[in-house]
């Protein structure tokens, strides 16, 4: 059995979630993971009443954290938590720009360009890389902008 206090001592920031019907309620950050597709998921944890039932047939009320996931869009971070320390996970965590071989590379200059994750100039088995490898990528001119995403108008605000 988790008491309220149990729960509320857990490592770990609260943010604000919005449910599907515009209720907000306070939860905990757990985890975070980018899916496939580019997308960000919180796992967090939400407090729900419960019944315990002791071994003589008491009863009480008690509240039990409960498992959710939730989108960005409904998860607003509350001010003062820190969210550095949330454990990140998932197939591109952090590797939203893709490095891609030139087919036909120029007699100077570098035979990779670089891409940003969702452009539809994309080709062939890109390289996943983060966003400090993207940036020095550029810096030392080992790679190419791509004219159609142009990553480099992102990462020079990085």
């Amino acid at each position: 059995m988790t008491t309220e206090d149990d729960w509320r001592g857990r490592a770990g920031p609260w943010a604000r979630a919005v449910l599907p019907d515009g209720q907000e309620l306070d939860v905990i950050v757990t985890s975070r993971e980018r899916t496939v597709d580019g997308a960000w998921w919180y796992g967090c944890e939400v407090l729900l009443p419960d019944r315990w039932q002791g071994t003589g047939g008491e009863t009480k009320s008690v509240a039990v954290p409960t498992p959710v996931l939730v989108h960005p869009d409904h998860l607003t971070p509350l001010p003062g938590e820190d969210y550095t320390a949330v454990p990140t996970t998932g197939e591109v965590a952090g590797r939203q720009w893709l490095l891609v071989r030139v087919r036909v590379p120029a007699v100077t200059g570098p035979e990779w360009r670089l891409h940003r994750r969702d452009c539809w100039q994309v080709t062939g088995e890109p390289m996943r890389l983060t966003e400090v490898e993207a940036r020095d990528a550029l810096l030392e001119e080992r790679a190419e902008v791509c004219e159609v995403c142009r990553p480099d108008r992102t990462l020079r605000h990085g």
